[in-house]
């Protein structure tokens, strides 16, 4: 369980760290909304990635 919940977290962590610098230089508010939208689809898969029961 904290393995699971430490990867994920280090994967949004890593994710947000990619997709930051484009918006952050381009300035784009089409671009900054994709973007808020898949780090929002990852942040709700990693939660409910740790709601489901482990094998």
């Amino acid at each position: 369980m904290k393995f699971k919940t430490i990867a994920g977290l280090i994967g949004l962590v890593a994710v947000l760290g990619f997709l930051a610098p484009p918006v952050i230089k381009l300035q784009k508010i089409a671009l900054a909304l994709v973007v808020l939208i898949g780090a929002g689809m990852a942040a709700y898969e990693f939660f409910e990635g740790l709601r489901e029961k482990d094998d």
